[in-house]
């Protein structure tokens, strides 16, 4: 499946995506979701090569599918790490420039590292790897039994499944039909919502659907049709999981804590609680996913004791003493592909180890404040981490990556103090768990995009492996042209980005405690979920009707995170899966994952749209704003005094 030409292919699109989202992470802080773009440009490379090649006389058969799936594999793995490495935030911030713009005091010259290519290059080999081995393992049971959905890459397999429809397939080609109709709707009506988002607070992403007295709490409808499309995929007991979530954060525990302000925490932390509590839901629910599946590995072993099984007891990690429920014959035989090519994950458990000795020895060369026992520790809890995330990613397509950084960032700082440069050391610890995190989610989506569209977990993991190396060469490369002439070195947005990293650690090393009954409400939260867990498991398999009642702990903790608007958003779409459902249950059938695709894919593309659109500094035209009717009536009396215009 790897081919001459999808490699060329490959390595061109990843280093024109990979400049495009370095200048994006650099002038925004933000780099938008790049797995459908990256998909939609390599179909339109591919065909473009074909017709080349065939216009100069050379026979070129079309580009497979799984050719398609290894390139946007390869693509995604590249330009990601634009913004996994820190670029825009944890490496600038260490820069000696904003240390000289803020509070020269602070730190001193232990907390100042300069960017240099060679010592950036050698870090994410050392830190982009980890996750990818980490999860490796556990493919088969995240993918296969607990047959995850991962919303982003089924919307890319759905893309690229379209693309290669054969002729005499009506049904796929309606689908496809479908798809590409509500992907250019999405188009259109992203368009028209930005021609009236003239202003702060203007547009409709903010309509009112439960009141304005909601909305100001966070409870509107943005209209955005990735959170739609989200819900479309999504079961009900995860949508409803997460409004309630959102509920209980945001409705509950927030003002609750906002009333303690001055008395448990000084003014303006209160967002701390939510997401230490949303990080031991998230750690909780995770470890006690990945103790099943180890007991699981255990039972295994032991009930084929003299098999190979238990000569490669890795092998086994999706496996279930359950019989597995019934599926269509198209998922058999993708089950089938996906378990017929096995990944030797013994040889990536001890690929992860000799990169975790590795780095134990070499990073504490490079950033000299992080020390060999905080390396060792990171490399020790990132596997953890990293299951959690991807399992997460799962189940609502929410990565909580940037959360884990910022908690890396704080703990390892505070451990080695500011004195002896903590800020260096927790912004570099906060990069290997950012890097070990995010590629541990990435590397889930792109199987399950594999899965879908027949590819094999081998190339798959080779485009996947082959595009992080390409990365943590060419992107450094890209920052070093960037920041070493003077583009971005210290001034524009991305300075008060990597500003707010180097004033959030500061801020944080200056306390000594942490904010009053912050650890007792994770303790508490901790628990639940565990009981939660158990009560599933046991539920599950005695046949207690109150399973299925359980919310999921995963997207309850995840929305901690999350603005209100976007479980709100999926919870829409949710309503709409019903409400279609009832009236057109077959149409619902054929056609919801096709319109799903589309919503995602098409947002996914004005995501990047309206990236350059504010890099350009383009403004809407028009404003619409949604008031009270008391205050429009205030605003009516205001403007009647205003003198007319002549």
């Amino acid at each position: 499946m790897i081919t001459a030409r999808s490699v060329a292919v490959s390595v061109v699109l990843g280093a024109t995506l990979s400049v495009m989202a370095m200048r994006l992470s650099l002038s925004s802080g933000y780099l938008p979701v790049l797995t459908v773009p990256a998909g939609l440009m390599s179909l339109f490379l591919s065909r473009s090569w074909v017709r080349l090649l065939d216009g100069c006389g050379v026979a070129q058969l079309p580009f497979t599918r799984q050719e398609n799936a290894l390139i946007q594999t390869f693509v995604v793995a590249c330009s990601d790490i634009a913004y996994s490495g820190g670029f825009g935030s944890y490496i600038l911030a260490m820069s000696r420039s904003l240390m000289e713009e803020g509070d020269a005091d602070a730190g001193g010259r232990n907390n100042v590292e300069e960017p240099h290519m060679g010592r950036l290059v050698a870090f994410l080999f050392l830190t982009s790897f980890a996750g990818m081995f980490a999860v490796m393992p556990f493919r088969n049971s995240l993918i296969i039994r607990h047959h995850l959905t991962f919303p982003t890459g089924t919307a890319t397999a759905h893309l690229i499944n379209s693309m290669h429809t054969p002729h005499g397939a009506k049904q796929a080609i309606k689908q496809a039909s479908v798809m590409f109709k509500s992907f250019g709707g999405t188009l259109a009506w992203s368009l028209w919502q930005w021609l009236f988002a003239g202003g702060d607070g203007c547009g409709f992403q903010s309509f009112p659907i439960f009141g304005l007295a909601a909305a100001r709490n966070g409870f509107f409808f943005d209209f955005s049709m990735t959170n739609i499309g989200v819900g479309l995929f999504s079961p009900y007991n995860i949508t409803i999981s997460m409004l309630a979530g959102s509920l209980l954060a945001n409705a509950v525990l927030m003002p609750y804590v906002k009333t303690k302000e001055g008395i448990w925490y000084p003014r303006g932390n209160h967002f701390a609680y939510g997401m230490f509590i949303g990080i031991s839901m998230v750690l909780a629910d995770g470890l006690f996913h990945l103790l099943c599946i180890l007991l699981r590995t255990l039972r295994a072993i032991h009930k084929h004791g003299h098999s190979q099984l238990a000569a490669q007891p890795f092998m086994c990690l999706g496996v279930d003493d359950r019989p597995p429920p019934a599926r269509s014959f198209d998922d058999r035989r993708r089950a089938q592909v996906f378990l017929r090519d096995r990944v030797f994950d013994p040889a990536a458990v001890a690929g992860y180890v000799a990169l975790s000795a590795s780095a134990v020895v070499i990073i504490p060369r490079l950033y000299p404040q992080l020390r060999s026992g905080d390396v060792a520790f990171a490399y020790l809890v990132a596997p953890v981490f990293a299951f959690c995330n991807a399992y997460g990613t799962g189940v609502t397509d929410v990565t909580v990556a940037p959360t884990y950084g910022r908690i890396a960032v704080v703990a390892f700082g505070s451990w080695v103090g500011l004195d002896n440069g903590g800020l260096v050391a927790g912004l570099a610890a906060g990069v290997v768990l950012v890097s070990a995190v995010s590629t541990a989610s990435d590397l889930m989506q792109v199987f399950r995009t594999g899965y879908l569209t027949l590819t094999s977990p081998h190339a798959v993991f080779v485009s996947q492996i082959a595009g992080t190396a390409l990365g943590c060469v060419i992107n450094p490369l890209i920052f070093w042209m960037l920041y070493g002439y003077g583009v971005y070195n210290g001034g524009g947005p991305v300075a008060s980005y990597a500003k707010m990293y180097r004033g959030m650690v500061e801020l944080a090393l200056s306390q000594q405690v942490l904010p009053r009954h912050s650890v007792m409400l994770c303790k508490v939260s901790f628990a639940m979920v565990l009981a939660v867990g158990v009560l599933r498991e046991v539920s599950a398999r005695r046949g207690w009707r109150v399973g299925r009642y359980l919310p999921c702990t995963i997207a309850v903790a995840v929305s901690f995170f999350l603005p209100p608007e976007i479980p709100v958003g999926i919870f829409v779409g949710s309503v709409v899966v019903y409400l279609w459902r009832r009236i057109d249950g077959d149409g619902a059938r054929a056609r919801l994952p096709a319109v799903a695709a589309g919503l995602i894919c098409g947002d996914g593309i004005w995501s990047l749209l309206r990236t350059m659109l504010l890099v350009s500094n383009a403004q809407a035209p028009m404003c619409i704003m949604f008031l009270s009717a008391s205050v429009n009536k205030r605003l009516d009396a205001f403007l009647a005094t205003l003198p007319s215009s002549s």
